[in-house]
């Protein structure tokens, strides 16, 4: 039986940090610097929301659920499938979406809390099942058959569960690990680079701990795309972690290679001082911050200006019910965020009618719209855009 005891998940930190680690949050700090600062901030906001797109399809992947973005949209808002199991995909690519935009809006209001504070995570947990319908809840097979409680960890022995080969701890002792997790990963009063340092570290032993009867994984990317805002590496959310950790860096078998590898017993007296191997948790860490900073490129790549501008080109010429002249008006949002409509006769080049009838067009296919009937417009990214304008960002499907 395995200690019992929080200092389980120790080393929970690095002792030290090796050349390859402070490369790497060296370079993840001015690649999302330089992410964050290459669109206007509406634009950046509007691609905000095709992030958590991403970052829920992959999360759902990681969980062998393959949820289309075009379910997904449809979900959010509020078409759903007839058919149940596709159903509750649907909600939970929904919620996922939802909770991941509490935490934008929290970090772009300078209100995000602890992202390993219990209350947090709970909170994180309560309102990814929030509305959740009953079988939903039901927690089924392997001996165990109860209703799941949103924002409540394991506590009974039903609870207790086998991850693979892992043993997590038996649900009386979850209380006191995860008072000892948000202590040892407690953010206050450490520097931006220690933070960096602390997301791939507070990830696997999340999940070490599984504090949860389910919904742990989706719990640990959310935490870690909160971190990444608290450590100033989010680039206003223009990045997917989820979309890393599914693709991997050599394999979409990497993740859960990398988990496992990072449960390692201590190997000797050379392998740190606690009772998880340190050599492990070095290597998972290297690997994670590998995959972040793989994305922020990958994403820098797929929003840098000109080429946007050239796909956005693209996809109207290939669409027969759009003018041409749609494409002055989508460069003039993606430039300057929005416009407004009083000046789209100039923007277009065409005469006051004709103008109004291309935008009233790209209003219609979902690439412009505005928050008011009256007000100004700026680009929008719809799911039927994104092979054009997005190539790569999910898989064939």
């Amino acid at each position: 039986m395995p200690s019992e005891t929080p200092q389980r998940i120790e080393p929970a930190l690095l002792d030290t940090i090796s050349g390859d680690i402070a490369d790497l949050i060296a370079e993840i700090s001015a690649a999302s610097a330089r992410l964050g600062q290459a669109l206007h901030p509406s634009t950046a906001a509007n691609l905000a929301d095709l992030v958590r797109l991403t970052n829920t399809f992959y999360s759902n992947l990681i969980e062998g659920h393959n949820t289309r973005p075009r379910d997904i949209e449809a979900a959010l808002e509020g078409h759903l499938s007839a058919d149940r199991e596709r159903r509750n995909l649907q909600r939970e690519a929904a919620a996922h979406v939802r909770v991941q935009r509490q935490i934008d809006m929290q970090a772009a209001a300078d209100e995000l809390p602890e992202p390993a504070s219990i209350d947090f995570l709970k909170w994180l947990h309560r309102e990814f099942y929030h509305g959740a319908p009953p079988e939903m809840l039901r927690i089924e097979g392997a001996g165990r058959n109860f209703q799941m409680r949103p924002g409540a960890w394991r506590s009974r022995d039903e609870h207790d569960v086998t991850v693979g080969r892992h043993q997590p701890p038996a649900s009386n002792r979850v209380t006191d690990f995860m008072e000892y997790f948000a202590r040892r990963y407690r953010f206050t009063g450490i520097g931006a680079s220690a933070r960096i340092l602390v997301i791939p570290a507070a990830h696997h032993r999340f999940n070490y701990i599984h504090p949860f009867p389910d919904g742990n994984g989706r719990v640990s990317r959310l935490m870690s795309h909160a971190m990444a805002h608290k450590a100033g590496i989010a680039a206003n959310g223009l990045w997917s972690i989820s979309r890393g950790l599914a693709r991997g860096l050599e394999s979409r078998g990497d993740y859960k290679r990398m988990m496992d590898h990072a449960d390692t017993p201590r190997q000797g007296d050379r392998d740190g001082r606690g009772n998880l191997s340190e050599r492990a948790l070095h290597d998972f860490v290297v690997w994670f911050l590998k995959v972040c900073l793989d994305q922020i490129r990958f994403m820098s790549g797929l929003f840098e200006l000109d080429m946007l501008a050239k796909r956005l080109r693209k996809y109207v010429d290939d669409k027969s019910d759009l003018k041409p002249e749609t494409t002055r008006l989508l460069e003039e949002a993606l430039i300057r965020g929005q416009f407004e409509r009083g000046e789209v006769e100039r923007i277009a080049g065409l005469p006051e009618r004709t103008a109004r009838r291309v935008l009233t067009q790209a209003l219609e296919a979902g690439l412009l719209a505005s928050e008011t009937p009256k007000g100004p417009v700026s680009l929008r990214f719809p799911a039927d855009t994104l092979d054009t304008l997005f190539p790569r960002l999910f898989p064939e499907i």
